[in-house]
């Protein structure tokens, strides 16, 4: 059993000790309850449980069998479907783009894609990236990782944001080696 699936096992018996219930009972409640937003059923596992946020969220995607242990295999086709709806319209053009950065970051090893709204959550135990359509038909990659000196290019943002840093990309060969250094650091960092 790798790190990733030894941590969630070890929250879905902390979960199970926190509610009183077993992961079925949890599973059939989630199922069971006409809902189909991810959000939606997050909320509501929060309300009838009390459990925090990061409980909640991974009891939902155990119990909807997407919890995204291997991001080349878990729940391919919603992370296509969010792909799809990020990249649409005028993103469309930063498709490409984000499929080579992706294919770059999947040398890495494992970890887990979280689609957001517009972008997607890399994660670890933690997030380490995230990956997105930025400002001026630019793709935005935000980093979570500590003392690196920031550059012209890996900007350092402000403190209590999502990410402490981001790089804008505009071009394929603008994945290089300096842009996966800095996206390894934050992969090794993450755990």
């Amino acid at each position: 059993m790798n790190k990733i699936d030894k941590a969630i096992e070890t929250q879905m018996k902390n979960i199970e000790s926190k509610t009183g219930k077993s992961l079925e009972e949890l599973t059939r409640f989630i199922l069971a309850s006409k809902l189909s937003k991810h959000s939606e059923l997050r909320d509501m596992v929060r309300e009838k449980f009390q459990l925090g946020y990061g409980d909640a969220n991974m009891l939902v995607h155990v119990a909807r069998g997407s919890a995204n242990l291997n991001s080349s295999s878990s729940a391919p086709a919603e992370i296509e479907a969010a792909v799809d709806r990020i990249y649409s319209a005028k993103k469309e053009l930063l498709r490409s783009l984000h499929a080579h950065v992706m294919k770059e970051i999947h040398k890495l090893g494992e970890f887990e894609i979280a689609p957001k709204k517009a972008y997607l959550s890399l994660r670890r135990k933690k997030q380490f990236a995230m990956v997105g359509p930025g400002t001026k038909g630019r793709l935005e990659i935000g980093l979570n990782m500590k003392s690196v000196p920031g550059t012209e290019r890996l900007e350092e943002l402000p403190p209590g944001g999502m990410c402490q840093y981001r790089v804008f990309l505009n071009r394929p060969s603008d994945v290089d080696q300096e842009l996966i250094g800095w996206i390894r650091t934050a992969y090794e960092s993450a755990v």
